[in-house]
């Protein structure tokens, strides 16, 4: 088979990592890519917001399937026009990826099925908010409603964190993504991340993870598309996997079944373990990033057969395979990630990761300037390990860390803290 695949960081590495494994696959594209990916597929100057260049190219190369990695294209209705030109296409459709595409959105269909959530607000206007904001209190949680990089959340801690966030919201700070503001209560216990295949009407649980969203240790500074991440997640026992998928998950897809969206795709579930249980916080409607690394070093099933079950309808039939092992991936970012950065620093020390890596080096921001890798984003690389435990894995990880020479660049010290904890006390 021929495939296109859509986006240019550390997921899509990871993804063109897994897929060229396949024994179906024949030939790779990737459009932008990045450095790494260019190691295992072949780049291709596309502009991906303009979906009529995607499907020409398509049509003019053969190509059997596109699967697209960001959110940014599948919430543009991307997938809607390829499918509609009659190309295969791995994502779920712009009504559907409204669920990562509007936290509004994903309130409603929260109510509409029962979903535990927290408890919310949402406006329109400023003076709205801040009146909700002012009467609830803090700690409380301040979101702008539409996509923003990750960075449209703020957890306040203060009342004027909260008005400031609410301020930064409607003066324009993420764009139209803060239109709308969604204000939820803050919710205690313990973060983790739950992954699903879907095909509109079956669900294929796939592997659980940790995510460190604070750009600095111990859990501090602005919060990031993510510093590191570790599968799997101990916090969320076979028990509170069965509670997920019966009174999230599968509530999620029935709902968008019955209104005529069904899902298909990714659906990822970002959750808070609570006193009182599971409760959602977010929907994605993409692999996690970088959530997505850890997960590809521990599967040993085909990702393409997979892919192709979503695709097809056929996730009843399917089945998913992961190492024991644990694995756990540090991203190292340019100095003044998520603030300003500097682009084009050079990097040493990095080699391609192989087909059965215990360590992989993944690239995010990356490109090549000749026989050099220069840095070129603000989430650079992600540095990937598998171990028998999660301690293991840290340990090989950090290592395979300093045989890297950027002195531009940085990262957490502590990614796997809480999993690492658990070791010790057991």
């Amino acid at each position: 088979m021929k495939l296109l695949l859509i986006g240019s960081g550390g997921r899509e590495h990871a993804l063109a990592w897994a897929l060229a494994k396949s024994p179906k696959l024949t030939k790779l594209y990737a459009a932008p890519g990045n450095a790494g990916i260019a190691d295992v597929a072949d780049l291709v100057e596309l502009d991906i917001s303009d979906h009529q260049a995607v499907i020409g190219f398509c049509r003019d190369n053969a190509v059997d399937l596109v699967v697209v990695g960001p959110e940014a294209p599948l919430v543009a209705g991307l997938v809607d026009d390829l499918d509609a030109a009659g190309i295969k296409a791995f994502g779920p459709t712009r009504a559907a990826a409204q669920l990562e595409g509007s936290k509004a959105f994903t309130k409603g269909v929260c109510d509409e099925a029962n979903i535990p959530t927290a408890a919310y607000g949402r406006f329109d206007a400023a003076e709205d908010a801040l009146a909700y904001v002012r009467k609830q209190g803090a700690p409380i949680v301040v979101k702008a409603d539409g996509l923003a990089a990750g960075k449209g959340v703020v957890v306040a801690m203060t009342l004027e964190e909260a008005e400031d966030a609410v301020k930064a919201c409607f003066e324009g700070s993420f764009g139209a993504a803060g239109a709308e503001v969604v204000i939820e209560e803050f919710l205690e216990g313990e973060e983790a991340s739950f992954f699903v295949l879907s095909d509109g009407t079956n669900a294929l649980p796939l592997a659980t993870a940790q995510d460190h969203k604070r750009a600095y240790d111990g859990d501090e500074g602005p919060n990031t598309g993510g510093m590191g991440a570790y599968s799997p997640a101990p916090v969320l026992t076979d028990a509170l996997v069965s509670e997920v998928l019966k009174t999230i998950i599968e509530p999620t897809i029935a709902t968008l079944a019955a209104r005529g969206t069904p899902f298909k795709g990714v659906l990822y579930a970002g959750l808070m373990i609570t006193a009182a249980g599971p409760k959602l916080i977010e929907y994605n409607t993409r692999f996690g990033d970088p959530e997505c690394q850890v997960m590809m070093m521990r599967l040993e099933s085909d990702l393409l057969d997979l892919v192709l079950a979503s695709v097809d309808g056929t996730l009843d039939r399917a089945h998913a395979s992961w190492k024991k092992d644990v694995a756990l991936t540090v991203v190292l970012a340019a100095n003044g990630y998520p603030g300003s950065y500097e682009k084009g620093t050079e990097i040493k020390g990095v080699t391609a990761p192989s087909g059965d890596a215990q360590v992989a080096v993944f690239h995010a921001g990356t490109k090549r300037d000749q026989d050099r890798l220069l840095a070129n984003g603000g989430r650079v690389l992600n540095v990937t390990a598998l171990g028998a435990s999660v301690g293991e894995a840290r340990d090989q990880a950090y290592r395979a860390v300093e045989s890297i020479s950027w002195p531009e660049g940085f990262c957490r010290s502590d990614i796997g803290w809480r999993a690492i904890a658990r070791e010790n006390e057991a």
